[in-house]
This record gives C-alpha cells, sequence and structure tokens, in this order.
C-alpha cells in the first residue's frame, strides 16, 4: 500500500474517532425545550424521589430509586443515584458529578464515567423545588422527580402535557414503586 492511502486512511479513522468521542461527551438538550431560568443550584440540593423515568439500562429493574445532590470541590455536585435491583434482590448505586453549565439556567453536564458527560436539564420547576422535570439529551431521557414519593396529580398531569409537546412518548414511561426497604 503506498504511504499517502495509509495516511489517508489514518486521517480518516482519526477523525472517525475524535467523532465518536465527541458524540459520547455530547450535552445537549432537546429540541424546544428550555432549562428553568433562573435557578437556585441550593435549593436544588438534597434527596429526589424518582417517581417517572424513560427506562434505560442502567436503571432496568430498579424501584425504590432515589438521587441526591450535594456540592463537593466548590461548584461540583456530588449525585448519588440508589434503587433496588428487583430482578437481583439487591441496591445498585452510582455515584457521579454533575456541573452547571453556566450560572444562568438549569442546565448541567453529568458524569458517571469518567470523562464522559450528558446532559441533565430541569425544564421544569416548582417555586418551593418539590417537584421537578428533568430532560436528559434526547427524548430517550426523562425523569419526573419529587421530594416524596408522592406526586400530586395536578403536577403529575402539567408535566406529562409539557413532556408530550417536546415529543417525550410519555406512554413509554416506567412509574418509579417506593416501598418501605432500606
Amino acid at each position: 500500500m503506498k504511504k499517502t492511502t495509509i495516511n489517508k486512511i489514518g486521517f480518516t479513522l482519526g477523525l472517525f474517532a475524535i467523532s465518536i468521542l465527541w458524540n459520547a461527551c455530547r450535552v445537549s438538550i432537546p429540541k424546544g425545550a428550555k432549562a428553568v431560568s433562573p435557578f437556585d443550584t441550593e435549593k436544588y440540593l438534597g434527596k429526589w424521589y424518582e417517581i417517572a423515568r424513560m427506562d434505560f439500562k442502567f436503571e432496568k429493574n430498579l424501584n425504590n430509586v432515589t438521587a441526591s445532590y450535594s456540592i463537593e470541590d466548590g461548584d461540583q455536585i456530588r449525585v448519588n443515584n440508589r434503587g433496588y435491583d428487583t430482578v437481583k434482590k439487591a441496591w445498585k448505586q452510582s455515584i457521579g458529578k454533575a456541573k452547571l453549565l453556566n450560572q444562568k439556567e438549569a442546565r448541567l453536564k453529568v458524569s458517571f464515567f469518567g470523562p464522559f458527560y450528558a446532559g441533565y436539564n430541569v425544564i421544569a420547576i416548582d417555586p418551593e423545588y418539590r417537584y421537578a422535570l428533568v430532560a436528559g439529551n434526547s427524548l430517550d431521557y426523562l425523569w419526573i422527580l419529587s421530594r416524596s414519593p408522592i406526586l400530586p396529580e395536578q403536577v403529575k398531569r402539567n408535566y406529562l402535557n409539557k413532556a408530550k409537546e417536546l415529543g417525550y412518548r410519555t406512554e413509554d414511561l416506567v412509574w418509579t414503586v417506593h416501598n418501605n426497604q432500606r
């Protein structure tokens, strides 16, 4: 093979690798969604109960799911996700980190796996920070969160309507079961 052909192949493979890394680290928000602004990070910290989610492999078969957020290292947020795996009959925990993309709105980048980040966008929240609707990078990721395991019906309807307007298939949501397991 000629040296120029090898160089072209190497260059192409390099671009392909960069493209894969770029997409793996992409932090975005679904088209039409707007993050909450202004956003009070301090009020958001603490424990949240997952009420519903678009299911994906890292939360498959989990109930009693909670997320706790605390400040770590100045401006970094520690993310502690925990849930009970109903198939393995064991608790599962994931520790990650998050950072605000800017101080004006509720757009964060979150990572549970080294340098790979994803979007975490609070797109609805009540004034008391008791209920939140969170969108990921795409319409494949959505969470409804509450400070307690119970969500008022009106809040549920409002958040489902907002999600539908953005294009989410809300009929695919998994409704998280919360019981007294520790």
